[in-house]
């Protein structure tokens, strides 16, 4: 099938019996229907489920209970309704290193491989997906090393971005701390000179950002080319399913320590590293930036974007087809709305326990905009901490009560446990954060940088 956005977005209302849905709020804080930004109204569903109580009622009092029994509910309601379900079999991913090229990084050596991850389309050979990625690592590092996968924008659309913005007399954000081109080192410079190699995949290599695209990528190759299901898999579950074949082919890689692979990405690809992290349990760390929305906001918490802004044409591709109810304006589903979620970003953020899990966000007057919801996503972090605790983690060290406990200072991070948050000074963007993040991975991992002018030496 060949549809538009709205094509198949319609489709999907049909299969679900939705006849209208409820518009989401306007970013313009200007425009009649812009979104919430009274905190004193932002809280119409104070209630939030708890991740410590199975759905018969009983408590969760051990770690086997949380593994045997709770996270499985909670993954099969983000399943069914939020994320959608992975097909029961997908195919399998080749990967060919199609280049090597020994260049630097700051003054590091380095040692950057082009790989592509060639699918096995033979059971819909119509669809043909390439997963698109680089590996960078120290040139003769020792030991095995302990990786980032980063989520990174296609250097061909950011390139057409560029121009649409300077042809409408637009500036193009200047780069900030921790960004190729900002002041101070990048966040790749950073990671090699610590001794560390990192990967940037890119998504839209394997599913498009947007509904039309839904009939191709991997979705539509799983699909042969048809259109979803309710519950099938969304954008945000099949970038992830993309870096979880990324780390399988580190597993095969001596040079790489595949114990300690961590994932990260800002805004959309904040929500998919959360979504990555808390689906496979291989991964040890994540660095969430700006999530906002579908990923570490509470949904409960209604300031700035909303629950119906992700059931729209514009964003609904990411989300499992069953989300859109939650969007309904008509009797079909009893106009169900945030409250009526099963599950909440809290509980995705407590599918990453015990492992290393770092919320990261700027700040409104950069360019981190109220939208993305930065206290929402705090309360989030907040209540994921009993779960935490309860699997011998360390979590923010707060009030357990997400409702009152008070967001720290801008730049004062919340660092000392396995669950971390920090709110920089700067923009859309993690790059102040990524110094912080990479002290307090080491920390944990017992990572030991390697001497300043070893690396530099080293050829």
């Amino acid at each position: 099938m060949t549809w538009t956005a709205e094509q198949d977005h319609q489709n999907m209302m049909d299969q679900l019996g939705i006849k209208a849905l409820r518009p989401g709020p306007n970013g313009n804080e200007n425009a009649p229907d812009h979104a919430n930004y009274d905190e004193s109204k932002a809280n119409p569903y104070p209630n939030l489920p708890d991740p410590l109580v199975l759905k018969s009622g009983k408590k969760v009092t051990t770690a086997e209970m949380w593994w045997n029994e709770r996270r499985p509910e909670i993954v099969e309601d983000f399943e069914r309704e939020v994320y959608g379900r992975l097909p029961k079999t997908t195919p399998s991913v080749n990967w060919e290193v199609t280049s090597t090229t020994k260049e630097t990084s700051g003054d590091v050596p380095v040692i950057t491989k082009k790989l592509v991850g060639h699918v096995d389309n033979s059971s819909y050979p119509l669809i043909t997906v390439d997963i698109q990625m680089t590996l960078t690592t120290p040139a003769n590092a020792p030991g095995p090393l302990p990786v980032m996968i980063d989520f990174g924008f296609d250097p061909a659309f950011m390139r057409e971005i560029r121009a649409r913005m300077e042809a409408r007399g637009m500036k193009f954000p200047p780069p900030g701390p921790g960004e190729p081109g900002g002041p101070g080192p990048s966040w790749q410079q950073q990671l090699v000179a610590d001794g560390w190699g990192y990967a940037v995949l890119i998504p839209t290599s394997v599913q498009a950002d947007n509904g039309a695209g839904l009939t191709k990528g991997i979705i539509g190759l799983c699909n042969k080319g048809q259109p979803r299901k309710p519950d099938d898999w969304g954008s945000l579950r099949a970038w992830a399913w993309a870096a979880s074949r990324a780390l399988d082919y580190f597993e095969t890689d001596k040079s790489l320590d595949a114990k300690h692979v961590g994932i990260e990405g800002v805004s959309r690809y904040g929500k998919a590293a959360l979504v990555t992290m808390a689906f496979d349990t291989r991964f040890a760390m994540v660095l969430v930036g700006s999530s906002g929305e579908g990923g570490a906001k509470l949904s409960r918490h209604v300031f700035g974007e909303a629950v119906e802004n992700l059931t729209g044409t514009g964003e609904y591709h990411w989300m499992a087809g069953n989300f859109l109810k939650y969007g309904a304006s008509d009797a079909t589903f009893g106009s169900m709305n945030a409250g009526d979620l099963p599950v909440d970003a809290h509980e995705l953020i407590a599918l990453c326990a015990p492992r290393l899990t770092f919320i990261s966000y700027g700040v409104p007057e950069k360019g981190d905009a109220k939208w993305l919801d930065q206290q929402g996503s705090f309360m989030a972090t907040v209540a994921a901490g009993p779960v935490f605790r309860l699997l011998g983690a360390k979590d923010l060290g707060v009030s357990d009560d997400y409702r009152t406990a008070k967001m720290p200072p801008v730049n004062d991070g919340l660092l000392d446990g396995q669950l971390a948050w920090r709110q920089d000074d700067g923009g859309h963007t993690d790059g102040p954060n990524w110094p912080y993040f990479i002290a307090w991975a080491d920390k944990f991992i017992n990572h030991k940088p390697p001497p300043p002018t070893a690396a530099a030496t080293s050829q």
